[in-house]
């Protein structure tokens, strides 16, 4: 049976010239952080004082002793190295490398002594690469298109410049004897109840072993098939009736199924194989209708609006971001009523517990090749490479039940059609034979029961504009970059793969990052936090279309929270009331990397923004929303129904005074079909007056509410608010209170910022809107006594202007 030595223990870095003991896996940068050697590059601008790190050289050692025992054969694996390596052992060169997203095996049967592995600067591999294929545009001026490393590391507008190197993931010995298994590729589907794993492996022989008849059995949910072969490949097919269906969270449960594969010769084991799969289908529907060409996916038969976020490093150090971050992670999407997860070409392929936990939750992935915002050298060395790393994780990631889908790129169609890089291209490689030939033609050969799409956005052929809304999936940036949030709904999108707005992280994020500075919106720790060209101005000018622009801190910095939900809720109401024409949404972006300002509903340190728990209430199954005047030319409510039974409730309208005074009221009851959305005109009787600045319209049902102002808030008569405070304990819960407010006025937009009583401290919603006499009640955990005062001096509402 193969043995497993795990090469965990015993590295060290040179560094000045002495050796440092460091973690493996890990990075420099985390290592010389931990020795105190480094600032914490994500506090104030100590990423400017550890910019050298990136550009050093850097070797890892430690001592690999002569196996014992009696195997055959001895390899060296890696799982992953950031990124142009050259190792040696004993003084002889094994190899080099130069992808940090493949894995690497050496045979060392018989050698031992020094193991090094030796890092070249990812700067120096990315010049000497661009010195053979040429110069190609990028959107960003660092070189990550000529090296395969997570381009992210290099810096992007939402993100550090640090570029990482080292052991990234596990490293290890593996001692065998007659075969291994090199490959197992299950191919799982599920047809009339029945489910099938149709197994394709592969065996590694060593010479005395070639030719041995071997046998190599699968079990899956009791069932067991076995098969002999004496070549290196083998086909088994286990069925397995009465599957239990995988389905998205929302649509039924996830049940998964363990599936062990053993190799064995004459009845002794030799290696064996494990992972959990799920029994589901799995279709993109891109026929054309009379409105263009869509995008929808289709589970199990059923068509679903993807109700998604994108997913970027949830660390720029990579290597800190343990299995229990991410279950944390992703347990906050499911809470936030996200099913689905788009994993950004720009970072990696994420680890196994990523998808591992995606199964689990039944949140549905959608997993970008690497490659984002830039044009693409096809010319060797990275073409091999392109093609060895897709094959590697296709096989690696297909057995979970999670992956959906397959897309080439992030947005390097659209880049070569409107960012002027055909004109300077000038006819040389790009990625398009990426795209549109190496990539599907893996999928089709490794991965036949996924979709795959050639990038995000695109049309499906050049036929049509890339980012068309009327023809597959399309980013939404002009709005953010230069409009006001409203234009979200000029359009209908048939899917709509990015959009967001900005906000800065939570106050304790701040606080924490930028130590003794004056917080101020254009402080120089702000300013170095905020890496989005003009992304200071946006979030000026977006705040400034609606409220009077303020001069202090915690005003501004409480309305750019506002405007960004409210961006994010126009656009997701408006195209989530045009289903099924369109088919989904998926904001940008879920997570930071670092603290930051940024599009992200969770700041880099982990709290919630207000943005999280409108997610939460924008995804629901369930979702009640006004829309402004459009076709009908009066607002209408929209209803929406994503449920798998029929919604019935009463829905109540009301027409109500700056000064709470309720001038008309009506209630209807009312059915909303399964998955479907129910439009209702509002009574002229209801409709405030066209520009009016003294009167608004709210809608309720089963507890949700919408509302609609005629006017922006810097022209509506508010009153000046008043609310009562109390706290009081939650029964049950010594750890948590319930704060208690009573609004006297109309409070719009009532938010409690719970990071503000204490660090560790947050609530349980975000941003509330309360008529005059209603209450809510908001529960705060990890904030220790509260006392009113403290609990009101975290609040705050819109106010006059």
């Amino acid at each position: 049976m193969k043995d497993v030595t795990q090469l965990d223990e015993g590295w060290n870095l040179f560094h000045a010239g002495a050796l440092l003991p460091v973690q493996v896996p890990g990075c420099v940068h985390a290592d010389l952080l931990s020795a105190g050697l480094i600032p914490d590059p994500y506090v104030g601008a100590n990423e400017h004082e550890v910019a050298w790190v990136g550009r050093q050289d850097w070797t890892y050692t430690t001592r690999i002793e002569a196996a014992a025992g009696s195997h055959e054969r001895t390899d060296l694996v890696f799982d992953g190295l950031d990124t142009a390596a050259r190792i040696t052992l004993a003084g002889t060169e094994l190899g080099r490398t130069r992808n940090m997203h493949r894995s690497y095996r050496f045979d060392v049967t018989g050698l031992a002594g020094e193991l090094a592995v030796r890092f070249t600067s990812a700067y120096q591999e990315a010049a000497e690469v661009q010195a053979i294929t040429g110069a190609r545009p990028n959107v960003y001026p660092e070189p990550f298109q000529y090296i395969r490393k997570m381009a992210s590391s290099f810096g992007w507008d939402w993100g550090p410049t640090l570029p990482t190197a080292g052991i990234w993931r596990p490293a290890r010995l593996e001692h065998w004897s007659t075969a291994r298994l090199a490959q197992v590729r299950p191919l799982v589907t599920v047809e009339n109840g029945t489910g099938r794993v149709e197994l394709r492996l592969t065996a590694e022989r060593t010479a005395t072993g070639a030719g041995r008849p071997l046998t190599v059995r699968a079990t899956v949910a009791g069932v067991t098939a076995e098969t002999a072969f004496d070549g290196d490949e083998a086909v088994l097919v286990v069925e397995v009736p009465d599957a239990g269906l995988w389905w998205p969270r929302g649509y039924g449960g996830q049940p998964l199924y363990d599936l062990d594969v053993t190799l064995a010769h004459e009845g002794a084991p030799l290696d064996t194989w494990h992972r959990r799969i799920g029994f589901r289908t799995v279709e993109l529907d891109r026929s054309a209708d009379e409105q263009g060409t869509g995008f929808t996916l289709v589970v199990n038969g059923v068509r679903i609006f993807a109700r998604g976020v994108n997913w970027i490093p949830d660390d720029t150090l990579i290597t800190r971001v343990t299995p229990e971050r991410y279950r944390t992670r992703l347990t906050q999407a499911a809470e936030a009523n996200i099913d689905l997860v788009r994993i950004w070409g720009g970072g990696i392929y994420e680890n196994e517990a990523f998808y591992d936990v995606c199964d689990e939750l039944g949140l549905m992935v959608w997993q970008d090749f690497l490659f984002a915002c830039s044009s693409y050298p096809e010319e060797q060395p990275l073409r091999g490479e392109v093609e060895a790393e897709a094959r590697e994780n296709v096989v690696r990631l297909m057995p979970h039940a999670s992956l959906v889908l397959w897309n080439g790129n992030n947005e390097n169609l659209w880049g070569f059609r409107d960012w002027g890089w055909e004109p300077e291209l000038a006819g040389d490689s790009w990625g398009e034979g990426y795209y549109l030939g190496v990539l599907p033609r893996i999928v089709a050969e490794l991965d036949p029961t996924r979709p795959y799409a050639a990038g995000s956005p695109w049309s499906g052929s050049w036929d049509h504009h890339p980012n068309d809304t009327d023809h597959g999936t399309h980013h939404s940036w002009e709005v953010w970059n230069r409009q006001d949030y409203t234009e979200y709904r000029a359009s209908v999108p048939r899917f709509v793969a990015e959009f967001g707005w900005q906000a800065p992280p939570a106050h304790a994020t701040l606080l924490r990052a930028l130590p003794g500075e004056a917080l101020a919106a254009d402080s120089s720790g702000m300013l170095h936090h905020q890496k989005a060209d003009d992304g200071n101005g946006k979030l000026n000018r977006g705040v400034e279309r609606h409220f009077a622009l303020p001069g202090d801190f915690d005003r501004w910095h409480y309305l750019t929270q506002v405007v960004q939900a409210r961006a994010v809720a126009t656009g997701i109401e408006h195209w989530r009331s045009h289903w099924p024409r369109c088919a989904g949404t998926v904001v940008w972006q879920l997570n930071d990397c670092w603290p930051v300002s940024s599009w992200a509903a969770i700041d880099g340190d982990g709290r919630l923004k207000p943005l999280y728990h409108e997610l939460r209430r924008l995804y629901a199954d369930r979702l009640l929303t006004l829309q402004p005047p459009g076709v009908t030319g009066a607002p209408e409510v929209a209803l929406v129904n994503q449920a798998a039974e029929p919604w019935q409730t009463v829905l109540t309208l009301r027409r109500v005074a700056a000064d709470g005074t309720v001038a008309g009221e009506s209630e209807l009851p009312v059915t909303v079909e399964p998955r479907s959305v129910l439009r209702l005109a509002v009574p002229q009787a209801l409709l405030p007056v066209e520009g009016s600045a003294k009167e608004f319209l709210a809608a309720d049902a089963d507890g949700l509410r919408a509302v609609h102002f005629p006017v922006p808030d810097k022209a509506f008569d508010y009153q000046q608010p008043e609310f009562d405070v109390a706290v009081e304990p939650v029964a049950g819960d010594p750890g948590a209170v319930h704060v208690v407010v009573t609004a006297r006025t109309l409070l719009r937009d009532l938010l409690l910022q719970a990071d503000r009583i204490a660090p560790g401290a947050a609530a349980d919603r975000g941003l509330v809107t309360l008529l005059a006499g209603e209450q809510t009640r908001i529960r705060v955990t990890g904030a220790g006594a509260v006392d009113a005062g403290a609990a009101r001096a975290a609040l705050f509402c819109v106010e006059p202007a």
